[in-house]
């Protein structure tokens, strides 16, 4: 079966900007104050290592979109198109993305647990997004 590529172009480019959207609602709606009185504690740099620390967020977001877009459009064959195998792929590949680093920094970071619980959530619950919205986009 051949996958159309364009669509997955497309459903991982939308999925990238959905998960672009709930990256921000949870950093700016619920981390927001949390990091500038982690920062204010030392526990956090005021600022990146890294120049331009949010564009390069954006941009791996996005290419994460397009790579959960081609997971979904591989996994058809087998699973059937639908929501039902966007979800599976979401969720077992955000929870491979987000749990063991979260666990780790929880048990091993002298940082409230908020922001591991937090930044595992907005990996998994993002790469389920990316992964619905690519998958309801993809057309063979």
């Amino acid at each position: 079966m051949a996958i159309n590529r364009g669509r997955v172009w497309l459903g991982g480019f939308l999925g990238g900007i959905v998960w672009v959207a709930w990256s921000a609602i949870v950093e700016v709606a619920y981390l927001g104050h949390r990091y500038e009185t982690a920062q204010n504690a030392g526990q956090f740099l005021k600022q990146s290592r890294y120049p331009f620390f949010m564009g390069q967020w954006i941009l791996t977001l996005l290419i994460l979109g397009v790579i959960m877009a081609h997971l979904y459009a591989w996994s058809r064959a087998t699973s059937g198109p639908g929501a039902r195998t966007a979800l599976k792929i979401g969720f077992l590949v955000g929870f491979v993305a987000g749990f063991p680093n979260a666990f780790s920094q929880a048990s091993w970071l002298p940082i409230a647990r908020a922001f591991p619980l937090t930044w595992m959530l907005e990996i998994w619950v993002g790469a389920i997004l990316a992964t619905l919205v690519a998958g309801f986009s993809y057309k063979d």
